[in-house]
């Protein structure tokens, strides 16, 4: 089947817009002027006329999480509360008396954020969720995912006392000499592993809803850690369920996974199973090895080098010893596969850094393609350091609008001086590729370009770091073409020229024409993976 488009404005990457592009099957076969595209024009094509809109390569979220996305989406939304700890709870009392539980359900809930809190200056405790409820099981995690607070009820289900002995590479919360229900990074997972574990059939179900959510946000391409969100859940499992929705045509997203493991050992197996890094054509592939190697800014867990700003108390935490971290990228590296490691903070970095350093010399790459995700505070040797070992960046531009309220209260104006510097890289030469974090933040791109471009939040605050804002068509790169890149994709997606991927997203507006602060409010307005249409926006 072919079907000719036309009368649009189709961004391909180069200076000039194309105006029509010809899909034959699941690919581009030719893409011009209206006159060169008619030129090959076959009597059978079908027309579509896309009324002088912009249309651009379906978005690749180049760090996120789909599954756990899907998971929030059945969870209380509390990001939408967030504006007082009271407030907060009172919607969860509400939607408890809205979605009653069946026996042995949790109430859960993700997106609080204490810094937004107006009645409160801290995080939410036992006592409070207590107050919602001491018989039914309630977890409410933290926007960023790296602390959540809990209730009696879980800390009883968990066995969690003052005696229980606090985790390496996380803090289980004290308060008066007992548990007062916050639990840090790997602390997490001693409530975790406590979750009523999912069917196969719900684990798809949550996918299938996730990839939907993400079709609305014109996004084609994920690069997702899925593999740790529910302990007790095989990553086989998981492979399973995204290659049989595969099979069914249900994935409407191409995903290639980003292979979280805690442990050595355990990623070994895994590679030796010979389920590691394939070059496969189909919607689901899997990728590289995705280590967190620290927790967030938004929680004072991230690693830096000096003591938190409005903090002196803590500096955060690494979540590996160096040994193990070094293990890991080594035996990834040398094995020619990927790694993509999650660092926030400027000591965190130093450390994966140092871990690269090491594996390269051990067994030298010329295209690796290994990782850094986030990338947040850094200082200037690390961002040449970065060049020098030829690493990818997989950003996130989505967190300045939050981040821009805390970064120098957090780290300090030095340290926040020469931070979020991705432009300074992609300058340098580095490939720099964005996405959300989702459900860290939602995958709403457009807000994510505009970020990019003003380093303002959407609340008008900033910019911050004028000078590493991104151009337009940076921006849309870094969404696009700079993701295909970072999995080894970058001859068939990511661009709007024959022989790729016909998969495309038609917006209501030419971001290159549309006010830098505006951005946001641009529409997406139907969707297209390998051809098919994926997604109509509701006149």
């Amino acid at each position: 089947m072919r079907t000719l488009y036309h009368n649009a404005v189709i961004y391909t990457g180069a200076s000039s817009p194309a105006q029509a592009m010809i899909v034959e099957d699941d690919k581009i076969v030719c893409v011009g002027s209206e006159r060169e595209v008619f030129q090959q024009a076959e009597e059978n094509d079908a027309r579509i006329n896309l009324q002088g809109q912009f249309v651009c390569p379906g978005f690749n979220d180049s760090h996120m999480h789909l599954l756990n996305f899907g998971q929030s989406l059945r969870m209380a939304q509390l990001s939408q509360h967030t504006g007082s700890l009271s407030g907060m709870l009172d919607y969860v009392r509400t939607f408890l008396k809205e979605h009653p539980l069946r026996e042995g359900q949790w109430l859960r809930g993700r997106g609080w954020n204490q810094d937004y809190f107006t009645d409160v200056h801290r995080m939410p405790s036992r006592d409070d969720l207590d107050s919602v409820s001491r018989d039914i099981p309630i977890m409410l995690t933290r926007a960023c995912g790296h602390a959540c607070a809990v209730n009696s009820k879980i800390l009883e289900i968990a066995g969690i006392t003052a005696e229980t002995p606090q985790p390496e590479g996380g803090r289980i919360g004290i308060e008066n000499g007992q548990p007062d229900g916050r639990f840090y990074d790997n602390a997490m997972e001693l409530i975790n592993c406590h979750i009523p574990i999912p069917t196969q059939e719900e684990i798809m179900n949550m996918i299938v809803e996730a990839c939907r959510a993400l079709n609305s946000f014109g996004i084609t391409s994920v690069q997702t850690d899925d593999y740790r969100v529910f302990p007790g859940i095989s990553w086989e499992m998981i492979n399973d369920a995204y290659r049989a929705l595969d099979a069914q045509g249900e994935l409407t997203v191409r995903v290639y996974e980003q292979c979280s493991f805690s442990s050595f050992d355990e990623y070994v197996r895994f590679v030796q199973s010979g389920d590691a890094t394939s070059r496969s054509k189909s919607n689901f592939r899997v990728g590289p090895l995705k280590i967190v190697a620290d927790g967030s800014l938004g929680s004072r867990t991230a690693h830096l080098s000096i003591p938190y700003a409005d903090d002196p108390e803590t500096c955060g935490f690494n979540l590996f010893s160096d040994e193990e971290m070094n293990r890991m990228i080594s035996y990834a590296n040398s094995h020619n596969l990927q790694a993509a490691v999650h660092a926030i903070g400027d000591a965190c970095l130093d450390q994966v850094l140092n871990a690269f350093e090491l594996a390269l010399k051990e067994h030298p790459r010329e295209d690796h393609r290994h990782g850094i995700v986030h990338c947040q505070i850094t200082r200037p040797d690390q961002l040449k350091k970065i060049r020098d070992l030829n690493l990818h960046v997989y950003a996130q531009s989505i967190f300045l609008d939050y981040d821009n309220h805390i970064v120098e209260a957090r780290v300090g104006k030095k340290l926040a001086s020469s931070s979020y510097s991705w432009k300074t890289l992609l300058n340098s030469g580095v490939t720099v590729s964005n996405g959300s974090d989702c459900p860290v933040e939602l995958p709403d791109v457009m807000k994510g370009i505009e970020c990019a471009v003003t380093r303002s939040s959407m609340d008008g605050t900033g910019p911050y770091l004028l000078n590493e804002a991104f151009t337009v068509k940076e921006a849309l790169d870094s969404f696009t073409s700079a993701g295909a890149f970072a999995s080894h994709e970058e001859k068939r997606k990511g661009k709007l020229l024959p022989g790729y991927y016909a998969d495309f997203a038609v917006l209501d507006q030419n971001p290159f024409e549309t006010d830098l602060y505006h951005i946001h409010n641009i529409q997406v307005i139907s969707v297209y993976l390998a051809g098919y249409k994926v997604f109509e926006r509701k006149a």
